[in-house]
This record gives structure tokens, sequence and C-alpha cells, in this order.
């Protein structure tokens, strides 16, 4: 298996990999085992490699077998929830300081195909795009929907993200973890 941070020709695998996974289309009998919420198009997944070179993948066999996204809080604004959680920064804090778009950036989705999950793959992926995105900020935020206890799972047992604090918006009910990326999991 390869990691690689991703070129526009790996856009369509990547968008087959998060159909497959996306709430809107996912198997329900698959739901249970984890799911992503929003859907991309291949222009943004385009100026998310052009301009913030925020996707990671790992390969196998030619197939894209994973992903994470990462990116600065400006590329994720065009979402109504991101800019909610833009203005909740700095009513946070970690490490010893208030949270703003110039310190933090928001990682996810992710997005395991199950052909490869626990075989290390989100431990390795995970780390692979925090070594990259650590050169420009010190702190990962994400977020996890409750409905969703595989993800927040993974994220907390396996990778060692700490709650923050929980939220709702438009009637979800999420966890906000965050992360010190000067960590190796």
């Amino acid at each position: 298996m390869t990691f690689k941070i991703a070129e526009l020709c790996d856009i369509d695998k990547v968008l087959e990999l998060h159909y497959r996974y996306q709430v809107n289309s996912i198997l329900e009998a698959d739901k249970k085992d984890g799911f992503v919420t929003t859907a991309f198009t291949k222009e943004q997944l385009s100026d998310l490699i052009n301009k913030e070179q925020g996707l990671f993948i790992a390969k196998k066999d030619d197939q894209v077998v994973a992903y994470v996204m990462a990116a600065s809080w400006q590329f994720w604004s065009i979402w109504p929830m991101f800019r909610f959680m833009v203005k909740d920064l700095k009513n946070l804090n970690y490490l010893g300081q208030e949270l703003s778009v110039d310190n933090s950036y928001q990682y996810g989705p992710v997005c395991i195909d199950k052909s490869v999950r626990g075989s290390g793959v989100l431990e390795s992926i995970f780390d692979f795009s925090r070594e990259h995105m650590s050169k420009r900020y010190p702190i990962l935020v994400t977020f996890v929907n409750k409905i969703n206890p595989r993800s927040y799972a993974a994220h907390t047992k396996k990778l060692g993200l700490t709650v923050i604090q929980e939220f709702e918006f438009n009637d979800n009910h999420y966890y906000e973890l965050v992360y010190d990326t000067s960590k190796k999991v």
C-alpha cells in the first residue's frame, strides 16, 4: 500500500470510494460501520488539491482504498457548518492557546474502504496527513456526528483525539475534537 498527496488524476477514484460510503448513497447495511456526510464535486476536490494540497490517499493495486481531507478554514468556509465552527473557534482553548483560523485546520472527512479496515490504514493515513499539515498548523480540529459511533471510537480510541466540546448544528448533534499535530499516533 502506498500513501501520497492526491493529484488531479486521482479524483475519479477518490469519488468512487466516497460515493460508496456517502450517507445518501451508502448501502443501508454498511451505514452502521461509518459513513461520510458531505458530498463533493470534482471542482471542489481539484481546489482541495491545487490550493491546499489537502487530499491524502492510500492506494492498493491502483485503487484508492482510503482518503483524508484536510484544509484551511478558508477552504471549508463555503459550507455553512464550517462557517458556524469558525465563529466558535475563539471560545475554545487547546495547548494553552485560543483556537483560530491561523493556528488550526479542519481535518476530515476520512474514508476507509471496508476491505482494508482494521489493518492499520486509518492510523497510517492519519499520520501521513498530520505530518504534512503540521508544517502549517499546530492544531487539528474535526467533528463527528453522534449517530456515527464507529467514527467516534476510531478517532478517540485509535487515534487519540480529544473531545473539546459538543455542539448542535442543523438539528444534528456533534462531538468536536482536537489533536496536537506535533504528536505521532
